[in-house]
């Protein structure tokens, strides 16, 4: 049995602290809050939140990559509950501008060089 990679792009271990901005089915504000990424891609993210998130729904996110801070809009494809009553929620890019991608791209090559032997 192989174990195929589904990914468009490969993910990195990533903990930075994020605001977020959760929308309810009419794109009305629900709930904002704080959390914490615990991966990032170029097309997504995992999420660690302490409220839970609705697969298919719209959330804006606020993320410090180091010295650089960036606006993404997402959708929640997936949520879990954890052990610790915390939760986690895939999110999926789909609003990204152009500086946005920029910053995104190059934390994501300056953690892979580091990580490498």
């Amino acid at each position: 049995m192989t174990n195929e990679e589904k990914r468009k792009h490969s993910r990195i271990d990533s903990v930075n602290l994020l605001n977020y901005v959760y929308f309810d089915e009419n794109e009305e504000e629900e709930n904002q809050g704080m959390g914490r990424t615990l991966n990032v891609s170029e097309s997504g993210i995992l999420l660690e939140t302490h409220s839970p998130m609705d697969a298919r729904r719209t959330v804006s996110l606020t993320i410090g990559f180091k010295e650089d801070v960036v606006d993404i809009k997402g959708k929640v494809v997936y949520m879990r509950k954890m052990e610790n009553n915390m939760f986690e929620s895939g999110i999926e890019f789909f609003d990204i501008d152009q500086s946005a991608n920029i910053v995104l791209k190059k934390y994501i090559e300056a953690f892979n060089e580091n990580s490498q032997p």
